[in-house]
């Protein structure tokens, strides 16, 4: 049952990523961006920090603290925690207002119905009046400023922190999709794998993104940046420093790129004849935060055959995209939108 709306009632969009939450308020724009971590006191199960405070924490904490993500692979783990996460993100956007907000999250392709029920539950518990969800490719296509009420197929890969989303998506819906647990979190752990067992060092999450970011790359090349890498020896026990080059990153990170090519391969090979034709004239626009890592537009024309280009701001496509779906509510509830 859908409660009706208050007069004043106040929207905002929210990108709920494995990694990063975001949120938009329409007038305002993004106002917040910060990571997708909670840390909790093991002795009492107390909430201590979220967000960025949180996030500072992690590998630094003792035993009597717990910095985690309470999403995993883009849908909730811990909901609890989740509920904490969103009232609080929830407050902070909106500041001192004493009407309950209308609220619409993105939720990932391959969600289950019973993930979506926990989403809308989670915010509706924390303090929203109304919650909506809508698939993450669908938001990074609008984000995107793709038309998806046309009838031409248009192809969009979101690839966050905890899954890629690729999705073929005509007149407003999604064609052929199929959403894959391996993205930027894999290749941060396929690199942290790569430093242990080629140098015997053990470095942490923070590094291996850093390394992932300022080096990294989807293809090998020939130029190569390189990187003082600081950890603690695996033999000795003490710190030690390397020194990490961009090809050595493209190796460690190989199976989980080519997971993910496989993904985009998959919705390809399903898609209808006349949406693939449409395909190949429009490319594949990449979203999503993970889709910044160098050179994965080529890795994608690589294992495809099909142009790929990154969306302007993609890291923002799919937050914009709930702001502009929050603009049309209305429009949006009729096709895209799953409410409580």
């Amino acid at each position: 049952m859908i409660l009706p709306m208050p007069l004043f009632s106040p929207r905002i969009g929210i990108d709920l990523g494995t990694t990063n939450v975001l949120v938009f308020v329409p007038g305002k724009g993004v106002v917040l961006n910060e990571p997708s971590v909670v840390a909790v006191s093991t002795e009492n199960n107390k909430v201590l920090a979220i967000g960025s405070e949180a996030k500072a924490m992690i590998g630094r904490t003792p035993d009597s603290i717990t910095a985690y993500r309470p999403m995993k692979d883009g849908v909730i783990a811990d909901y609890r925690v989740t509920e904490a996460m969103l009232r609080y993100f929830i407050k902070k956007a909106l500041g001192r207002n004493f009407f309950k907000p209308t609220v619409l999250i993105s939720v990932p392709a391959g969600v289950t119905s019973t993930e979506k029920r926990a989403v809308i539950e989670a915010a509706v518990k924390a303090g929203a009046a109304n919650a909506y969800v809508v698939k993450e490719p669908i938001l990074a296509a609008i984000g995107a400023g793709i038309p998806i009420q046309e009838a031409l197929g248009r192809m969009v890969a979101d690839i966050g922190g905890g899954t890629i989303d690729v999705a073929v998506i005509s007149l407003g819906g999604i064609v052929a999709s199929t959403s894959v647990k391996v993205a930027g979190n894999k290749l941060d752990r396929a690199i942290i794998d790569y430093v242990k067992k080629q140098f015997n060092l053990s470095i942490g999450d923070k590094t291996a993104e850093e390394i992932k970011i300022q080096i990294g790359s989807a293809v090998p090349v020939t130029e190569e940046l390189s990187m003082l890498v600081k950890g603690r020896d695996l033999l000795s026990g003490l710190p030690r420093t390397i020194e990490l080059k961009t090809n050595e990153v493209v190796q460690a990170m190989n199976r989980e790129l080519r997971e993910m090519m496989n993904a985009v391969r998959k919705v390809l090979q399903d898609t209808p004849p006349e949406l693939a034709s449409d395909i190949i004239d429009n490319g594949i626009i990449l979203t999503g935060g993970t889709s910044q890592l160098r050179h994965l537009p080529e890795l994608v024309y690589r294992r495809t055959g099909v142009q790929a280009k990154l969306a302007d701001d993609a890291y923002f496509c799919v937050v914009r995209g709930t702001g502009i779906a929050l603009k049309h509510l209305d429009t949006y509830k009729k096709s895209i939108i799953s409410k409580k």
